[in-house]
């Protein structure tokens, strides 16, 4: 109704794009916005989300500058890509006896946001909501949480998981619909042949296989016992990876020890590779498992360092979980007061050589890990559950990044929630709390999201 707006009050186009353009200054420490130009009708609308959308930008923060009736914008949320927040705000957060009706046409989005939250619940439009007084604290941390998810949601949408050899034989809690998970939310399935790395790590030079072994030892402690041999073979195979990785088009991956064993050609497993590369930002999980790497991606962009584990044993005294799996495990999410050990480290599982192998024990602190359930056909739980890693004991037998985490709920009611829930064996889990995080997430993505 701008155009009624502008001839009551000359100059309230203006007026109101000035108040935009400070929440978007207000906002800049969450998040980059660009500010559209005011919306005066349907033309303008699908104007503005079409540039948002070919500037690859990762969701539209919807702000009524005036009451704007829903039919303006129906057609622009019935074929939205991108995730999509109501922020339900006004310039001023309290209504005085000094307005006029001036003010009262500039203060008036509330009810403009309530026909435009229909349209999109019409249109079937997953979407978030921040009521808050906009130049507040709040507000900011709602919109930066929002922003977060936008991008972790946005960057799905054009994820693809590299898959080298095939998923695990028997590993029911990782099978999935694999149209169904494109179709939903996005990631597809890249399969890459063991033969296409085994070719790309000989054909690596020596400089750069060099370069890595020198960053190595300036990062970790790195164990005497390992020969230059082995070192090499696994800076071969983790540069190989991100290579084919890149040439694909991949932001996450998955290996499984049987396809790298079986195929003849390998002399170990890329334990050290799979640590480091998701220290890069790469999305990883053991065994084939797309849905667990996908969320372990997310996971990065949501709230940072995505570490992969799985719940290895319970230890009821302390009221915990020993969080570990393999050796694969983000280094960035190791204690500040030991030294990241790059070691030799035998493992009978594969029937190889010893793989190199980064070992840590997990950060104290609060914490919190998520699983991507597949429910069958388009329908995606996400069961998440927060907590504290403790600063529990060593483990010297345990040659492989771990921790003990113990749930808010309590190691009963958490598991007791996480198994009804259909909680996967496999997850990402992410140092602070961050349930709510995900929760906004699976609020822009349609998944079902669980808390236990």
């Amino acid at each position: 109704m701008q155009p009624l707006y502008d001839d009551m009050i000359p100059g309230i186009t203006e007026h109101q794009a000035a108040y935009a353009r400070r929440i978007a200054e207000s906002l800049a420490d969450v998040a980059d916005c660009v500010v559209g130009a005011p919306v005066r009708g349907r033309a303008d609308a699908e104007r503005a989300v079409r540039g948002f959308e070919n500037d690859d930008l990762d969701g539209v923060l919807v702000v009524m500058l005036t009451y704007g009736p829903s039919l303006r914008v129906t057609r622009v949320f019935d074929q939205m890509r991108l995730p999509v927040c109501l922020a339900n705000i006004q310039p001023e957060p309290a209504v005085t006896p000094a307005w006029d009706m001036d003010d009262m046409t500039y203060n008036q989005g509330i009810h403009g946001a309530q026909d435009t939250a229909n349209a999109m619940v019409r249109a079937g439009l997953p979407f978030d909501v921040v009521t808050e007084e906009w130049p507040s604290a709040a507000f900011a941390e709602r919109v930066g949480r929002w922003a977060r998810a936008a991008r972790a949601a946005t960057a799905w949408k054009r994820l693809r998981v590299g898959v080298f050899g095939y998923a695990m034989n028997g590993m029911g809690d990782a099978r999935f619909d694999e149209t169904a998970l494109l179709r939903k939310l996005g990631p597809e399935i890249e399969v890459i042949a063991p033969g296409e790395l085994h070719r790309t790590m000989a054909e690596l030079p020596g400089s750069a296989v060099a370069a890595l072994m020198e960053r190595e030892d300036a990062a970790f402690e790195v164990d005497e016992r390992l020969s230059k041999e082995e070192r090499e073979d696994h800076a071969r195979m983790q540069l190989g990876i991100e290579k084919l990785l890149v040439e694909h088009g991949c932001g996450a991956y998955s290996t499984h020890f049987d396809a790298i064993a079986e195929d003849g050609r390998f002399a170990r497993l890329p334990m050290a590779a799979a640590s480091s590369l998701m220290a890069e930002g790469y999305g990883f999980a053991g065994e084939g498992d797309v849905l667990a790497a996908a969320v372990v991606h997310a996971g990065h962009r949501l709230a940072g360092d995505g570490h992969f584990t799985e719940m290895y044993a319970m230890d009821f005294p302390t009221d915990s979980i020993l969080m570990s799996h393999m050796g694969e495990g983000n280094w960035k999410v190791a204690r500040d007061d030991e030294p990241v050990r790059l070691i030799k480290r035998p493992l009978g599982i594969g029937g190889l050589a010893d793989p190199p192998t980064l070992l840590f024990r997990i950060k104290p602190g609060p914490a919190t890990i998520a699983s991507l359930v597949s429910l069958g056909g388009e329908d995606f739980r996400l069961v998440v559950a927060e907590g504290e890693v403790l600063d529990s004991q060593r483990l010297p037998s345990l040659e492989m990044p771990y921790g003990q985490f113990r749930p808010d709920s309590g190691i009963r009611g958490c598991m007791d929630g996480w198994l009804r829930a259909g909680g996967t064996h496999h997850m990402v889990m992410n140092l602070g709390r961050t349930a709510a995080d995900w929760q906004v997430f699976c609020r822009l993505t349609g998944i079902e999201f669980v808390r236990v």
